[in-house]
């Protein structure tokens, strides 16, 4: 296994058209969601939860998808249609990640929000850890009050994105990253 840091250095997202099979195993993805749950979460709340989609049942959940994208968008092409059906078969396996931040007494709603997001970043890690590329990605699925409904969010639910997880053929460029300098200011008092 790399070094922590050289892990945390090199991770770069791989577009889900890209990714090949095999995809992670029964365990590699009991381990990566088990890395995922491994993230700060003022008040113990658990504001998240997964849906793991795989085998078959990414192009049953296309069925829903492209339906939903058709009945929105009457004048969709075919082919438009088809690329629907087939979002979720892009990537041997996809996990959606759940917030599910509610009002709390104590916890803002804000912070459970970020602790979806950071266990979105956790999953895409442990990922990378296990040697498979990953990518979180939200498009409009993410956004689509009946891709909510079809998928059983409740009423306080809203997708933190979608994890595609799979293989490369080739390692991914990386892409130019900020200088420090630009994004970073220093206190002073």
């Amino acid at each position: 296994m790399p070094d922590a840091l050289d892990l945390l250095k090199t991770r770069r997202s791989v577009k889900p058209v890209e990714m090949m099979g095999p995809g992670p195993t029964a365990a590699d993805i009991d381990t990566i969601l088990t890395v995922a749950t491994r993230v700060p979460d003022h008040g113990k709340l658990t504001p998240w939860r997964y849906i793991v989609f795989e085998g078959d049942a990414r192009l049953a959940a296309g069925d829903k998808l492209a339906a939903i994208f058709q009945k929105a968008r009457p004048d969709a092409t075919p082919d438009q249609v088809d690329f629907e059906h087939k979002r979720l078969a892009r990537a041997p396996v996809v996990v959606a990640v759940v917030s599910r931040a509610a009002p709390h007494a104590k916890i803002p709603e804000w912070e459970q929000q970020l602790s979806a997001g950071a266990s979105a970043m956790n999953l895409v890690t442990a990922a990378h850890a296990l040697g498979f590329a990953a990518s979180w990605l939200t498009e409009w699925i993410a956004y689509d009050d009946a891709v909510r409904d079809a998928f059983g969010l409740g009423a306080n639910e809203r997708f933190a994105g979608f994890v595609y997880i799979g293989r490369t053929a080739k390692a991914p460029e990386d892409r130019p990253r900020p200088k420090l300098s630009d994004v970073v200011t220093h206190y002073k008092a």
